[in-house]
């Protein structure tokens, strides 16, 4: 792919990659870092709720303050960005818009911003790598399918473990083995009564959003990454939820496979998490009845198979990007993208319930998100999770039930909620595209 050279070479032309950043949150100001330490790409726009946290970043990243200047409109920021100044603005849609930005990362994991600013990128032919995971699992389907009508690119990012794990799935494929399981470790067991109240202290120490990491400890984030990497290859959740067992690295090839050769699943292609104690790790439980490869791979790795483990240690999320984005702008190549629903992450009670709540987002101490087969929530007619903040119980829901037609009505004023509309409608129709 040669992403390095060309990317040295835009750096000698004098004009790097123009990235425009959505969210500087941990990882947001994470992946800013990261790209201030890499040839040919730079961060010239941070669009925030909070502009200050953008300065902040700037002036971290060794950027003279006279350099970073704020932006209200849309002549403002592009003067600016002419007159080779860092710009910082409350308003996200300008980055979508602006000229001299080549491509645009989402990272406010809030799925009705996410959404909007996909969309708007997608309009103006730029690229949208979107960290954003939880705004993919909604819409990510309808998404993907606008821009390829449109000419653009809409990918997920590289690093987190959608993007690792479709690595390893596109590796698997292109060696020849059958893909039996994708999964990755879940550096702890799931606590479906995390609030963000209760890790506020453990959350403030790591410069956490309590809600962010509230998602990671219910489970949510998990079943968000794992519903993405089905819809990106077709495996699919072998029960709701997924099993979640302890399993070390050196028991995935005998334990995350088909029941009729002794292990738990009771079907094959399936995506999966486990709690052992190798997290931050992905992996891809292959399987081959080749008589030749099996030979090979026992030459080479020692493994009699027929299923074998391929396993990569880590996932370094907003570090990894960079790659995204460069594939994007320099090859015109997706990451990880769906133009289908396999699966779908459905909103679940984390507490009772009652009748005319308005429902908070993921994170919060109402709901956390449960993974589904696609058709198993239609048939539930589940309420999607991206769709739930904001929404209103109309009948009490009992703590771990999950949220459907018949006791929540979403937010239907919402972006998202919109756009879902129409990706369901759109996925209705056999065969159907843009």
């Amino acid at each position: 792919m040669e992403l390095v050279r060309k990317l040295k070479q835009r750096q000698v032309e004098g004009h790097p990659i123009a990235v425009g950043l959505i969210g500087c949150g941990q990882m947001g100001s994470g992946l800013a870092h990261t790209i201030n330490n890499i040839e040919g790409m730079a961060v010239r726009a941070i669009a925030d709720i909070d502009p200050g946290r953008g300065i902040t970043t700037f002036l971290e990243m060794g950027m003279p303050r006279e350099a970073v200047c704020s932006a209200e409109t849309l002549a403002q920021l592009q003067d600016a960005m002419a007159a080779d100044r860092f710009v910082v603005t409350a308003n996200a849609e300008l980055l979508t818009q602006a000229e001299a930005i080549e491509a645009n990362v989402e990272a406010t994991g809030i799925p009705d911003i996410g959404a909007l600013i996909a969309v708007r990128s997608i309009e103006d032919r730029k690229p949208i790598i979107m960290l954003n995971v939880e705004t993919d699992i909604t819409v990510g389907a309808y998404l993907s399918r606008l821009a390829r009508k449109a000419g653009a690119l809409y990918t997920v990012a590289s690093g987190d473990e959608p993007g690792v794990c479709k690595m390893l799935f596109d590796q698997a494929v292109l060696m020849g083995f059958e893909v039996i399981c994708l999964g990755k470790c879940k550096n702890n067991p799931i606590d479906f009564t995390m609030t963000p109240e209760k890790c506020q202290a453990e959350a403030h120490s790591k410069d956490m959003n309590p809600k962010i990491l509230a998602s990671f400890i219910d489970g949510t984030k998990t079943m968000v990454e794992m519903a993405a990497v089905s819809n990106a290859t077709g495996l699919l959740p072998d029960c709701p939820g997924m099993h979640g067992a302890r399993v070390e690295v050196e028991d995935l090839a005998r334990t995350f496979i088909p029941n009729t050769d002794g292990g738990i699943f009771s079907h094959r292609g399936t995506v999966e998490y486990s709690t052992g104690s190798f997290a931050p790790g992905v992996f891809a439980v292959v399987y081959t009845d080749d008589a030749r490869i099996r030979k090979d791979m026992k030459f080479i790795t020692k493994a009699e198979g027929p299923y074998y483990l391929h396993y990569r240690p880590y996932h370094l999320c907003d570090l990894e990007t960079p790659q995204s984005i460069a594939e994007a702008v320099l090859l015109g190549e997706v990451t990880v993208a769906a133009e289908t629903m396999h699966s779908e992450v459905v909103a679940v009670a984390k507490r009772n319930l009652r009748s005319g709540m308005e429902i908070e987002g993921i994170g919060s101490a109402d709901i956390y998100g449960r993974i589904y087969t696609y058709a198993e929530g239609r048939q539930q007619k589940a309420v999607p999770l991206g769709i739930a903040p904001g929404g209103m119980v109309t009948c009490d829901i009992a703590r771990g039930q999950i949220l459907s037609q018949a006791n929540f009505v979403p937010d239907d004023s919402t972006f998202i909620y919109k756009l879902r509309r129409q990706q369901d409608e759109m996925l209705s129709q056999k065969g159907s595209g843009f």
